[in-house]
């Protein structure tokens, strides 16, 4: 658990983790609780990261040079 309690937005995706398997009436085992949650934000890290991508903005000047992918 320390390494979720030292960043805040894993603790609150943890709790949040919790609180959907408590209002569905499971019981949530902390081990897959916690691999569920760093998933999660991992593919929220990568989705992030693809958006910021200037070769995935369409709203660029034609005339915007991008850096170009070997």
């Amino acid at each position: 658990m320390c390494l979720l309690c030292d960043d805040e937005k894993a603790y609150q995706a943890y709790m949040n983790y919790l609180d959907k398997m408590e209002r569905q009436g499971k019981a949530a085992d902390p081990n897959v609780a916690v691999n569920e949650v760093l998933d999660e934000l991992q593919a929220a890290a990568n989705a992030a990261a693809k958006k910021d991508d200037p070769a995935n903005d369409k709203t660029l000047s034609p005339f915007f040079c991008s850096p170009i992918n070997k």
